[in-house]
């Protein structure tokens, strides 16, 4: 499992450093499946990433450094441990379309506070639903 994990996050690292290193003309960075909970600082700096996808990882707190990208569109966090979202700091991105938290144990706060504040789309599942077996 370590060998599998610090593997993951070598993978991350690169594909950070290149995204980052290729300038402001990245669209989309794919870290799905990497065992990741949580982002390298230098995600902040992708102030043209239009979307990012972070499904089937171990985060257990939403990235919140996501909702400083102005570009951001689309933000994919299925298959994670996510309880709380920062409906309030979502609710003022520009460009944000979709985000999709399906197949998450997200309190029921959020469920019930986020449809009336939001003008994106917030994919979830509902509420005790688990993904399919791999």
């Amino acid at each position: 499992m370590l060998k599998k994990m610090g593997e993951a996050v070598a993978r991350v690292a690169r594909k950070v450093n290149e995204t980052v290193e290729s300038g402001s003309d990245t669209l989309e960075l794919r870290l799905e499946g990497n065992f990741l909970h949580r982002l390298p600082n230098e995600v902040s700096t992708l102030q043209h990433l239009k979307a990012i996808d972070l499904s089937r990882n171990q985060f257990r707190d939403f990235p919140e450094q996501l909702t400083t990208l102005p570009a951001l569109e689309t933000i994919s966090l299925e298959e994670n441990y996510i309880v709380d979202v920062p409906v309030e700091k979502l609710a003022t991105m520009p460009a944000l379309r979709s985000v999709n938290l399906r197949f998450n144990p997200l309190s029921s706060e959020v469920r019930v506070i986020a449809p009336p504040l939001i003008k994106f789309n917030m994919l979830v599942s509902p509420e005790g639903a688990r993904p399919p077996p791999p």
